[in-house]
């Protein structure tokens, strides 16, 4: 039988990792807008770096967060908490 506990433990983590990879996009966005609205006299380096410094936080979550990466891990466990005992 499946641990129901280690489950629920497991898919709370991933939701939260879930969240926040999600909320850290509206940067990322917000950033794309900006190198697509850029016209013949922007900075279109600097656009692409700050889209390069938005991506890379919500790959690695900054900071302080844990980022997509965070969220692989969390897929991870869930995973095995799902695997059925062998």
């Amino acid at each position: 039988m499946l641990n129901d506990e280690a489950i629920a433990d497991a898919k709370g983590k991933l939701e939260k990792e879930y969240r926040d990879v999600m909320g850290s996009l509206g940067d990322l966005y917000v950033a794309v807008e900006a190198l697509k609205s850029a016209g013949l006299q922007d900075d279109i380096s600097g656009l692409l770096e700050t889209i390069q410094d938005e991506a890379k936080k919500a790959r690695t979550g900054g900071v302080l967060g844990s980022g997509a990466k965070g969220h692989a891990r969390a897929l991870k466990s869930y995973r095995e908490a799902m695997e059925p005992p062998t």
